[in-house]
């Protein structure tokens, strides 16, 4: 990656951004370093791409974040051929796709290849995430086959180097978030709570006799007894539920509970009466 240092070493001024077009890389650069004139900006470095391996490539730039620019040439494979040897140090650049043609208005003015790298050796090379898109002018600056037996096949190409993001690495980066176990335990404990809750509401008719919550006091412990006897203290107790209004649509009986000295039974004269215990649990 390449720093402020650099950027103000070039000459360029704050907040510049290179961005160019597939078309201005043609038209602007890559023909004026094939003819020997000067570039709009100087940032492309002259670097034999293939004497690096990628990772290695961004150092050797002069501008940059996250994609980098060069000029290399190229060299050929085979003496007699015109296939370029894409060899690097630790492994080789393979085409992907297909050649696009680059034009400028309606002239045809190059072309573009896109290359992954591969680390080892072909056929056994391991895919990397490193890409390069080469671009090359359509009017050849190929070298023909010399007599001292040069292998230059072309004296340059333009390459952008960047790296391409891994979806599946940012996957396993992204952070996974755990739930706090005192949070889900009581949670669980208040679902619990509830579901037993409305297990027993639905045991309790909504409306029975007095004899049967009488039945049901071991089951709800001191409750109903607490319930009907709050003054058992006194020795005559006369208890009234006077019929003045109703309760969720159902209209109140009127029951006597009646406690007398010699006796520790009640005696209930009228046997309808709407459960007061039954929305506790609603």
């Amino acid at each position: 990656m390449v720093g402020l240092g650099s950027r103000i070493s070039s000459g360029l001024p704050p907040g510049f951004r290179f961005h160019p077009t597939d078309e201005e890389l043609i038209i602007y650069y890559l023909r004026n370093q094939a003819t020997s004139r000067p570039c709009p900006v100087s940032i492309i470095p002259e670097v034999d791409i293939y004497k690096f391996d990628p990772w290695q490539l961004p150092n050797k730039a002069e501008f940059g974040e996250k994609e980098w620019y060069f000029f290399t040439p190229r060299d050929r494979k085979y003496p007699n051929g015109v296939r370029p040897n894409r060899a690097a140090v630790s492994g080789y650049w393979k085409a992907t796709g297909t050649d696009k043609a680059i034009q400028s208005g309606s002239k045809y003015v190059g072309v573009k290849k896109a290359l992954v790298f591969y680390k080892g050796r072909p056929p056994k090379g391991v895919k990397t995430d490193w890409i390069m898109h080469e671009y090359r002018l359509n009017e050849s600056r190929s070298q023909p086959y010399k007599q001292n037996g040069s292998m230059r096949l072309d004296d340059w190409v333009l390459c952008r180097i960047y790296k391409k993001k891994n979806l599946a690495t940012s996957i396993e980066h992204r952070p996974i978030k755990v739930e706090d176990s005192s949070t889900s335990s009581h949670n669980q404990i208040a679902s619990t709570s509830t579901s037993e809750e409305q297990e027993a509401a639905n045991r309790f008719p909504r409306t029975h006799s007095l004899n049967h919550l009488w039945e049901f006091d071991n089951y709800m412990g001191s409750s109903i007894s607490h319930l009907l006897n709050d003054n058992s203290s006194y020795n005559n107790l006369n208890v009234a539920f006077n019929n003045q209004e109703t309760y969720n649509g159902i209209q109140f009986g009127q029951a006597v509970v009646q406690q007398s000295s010699d006796s520790a039974k009640s005696h209930v004269h009228q046997t309808t009466f709407v459960n007061p215990v039954y929305d506790q649990f609603q």
